[in-house]
């Protein structure tokens, strides 16, 4: 090899090691995703359109409390993990219950049931209301309700952030 010829070899070399490790893209390379600069624009895998509208929406649903972790497990698996669960009593559809305590016969007409609200930016409020239906159904009388609601504003306290960015 002449002097000229290894230094061609060597910059060839170094040439190829530098476009396999370039993170910019030079006028020649044949790009896969519409020609769209990640930095600038998001790319998007659905479609294009906002969820919910671009709306913010809580999801509220009373479920039964056995349900709670199968409704928790369907939640994360939509990615949707952020919810608020708290305990209460209520009635609808489930028959009331008579028992006996000490030889008094009582009814018991409010159930224990939890509450949970999931408020969701950008992932599809009837996904959580799906994951939630399929989580929490026994199939029986007192399974319980999902409630969709518009929310008119979010502010993070921590942070400031407000709108969808606080969500």
């Amino acid at each position: 090899m002449t002097d000229d010829t290894q230094t061609d070899s060597i910059d060839a070399d170094d040439q190829a090691d530098a476009n396999a490790n370039s993170t910019t893209m030079n006028d020649n390379e044949i790009r896969t995703d519409g020609g769209i600069d990640a930095e600038e624009h998001e790319i998007r895998t659905d479609g294009g359109e906002e969820p919910n509208d671009g709306e913010i929406k809580m999801v509220v649903a009373v479920v039964r409390p056995d349900k709670l972790g199968d409704v928790k497990q369907a939640l994360a698996e939509i990615g949707a993990p952020s919810l608020t669960v708290t305990n209460v009593s209520g009635r609808g559809s489930q028959p009331a219950k008579k028992g006996q305590w000490r030889g008094e016969e009582y009814v018991v007409d409010l159930h224990q049931k939890v509450k949970i609200e999931c408020v969701v930016a950008d992932i599809p409020a009837q996904d959580v209301v799906d994951a939630i239906a399929e989580g929490g159904n026994t199939g029986e009388k007192g399974d319980g309700k999902v409630f969709v609601l518009p929310v008119e504003s979010a502010t993070q306290i921590r942070t400031g952030k407000t709108g969808r960015d606080a969500v």
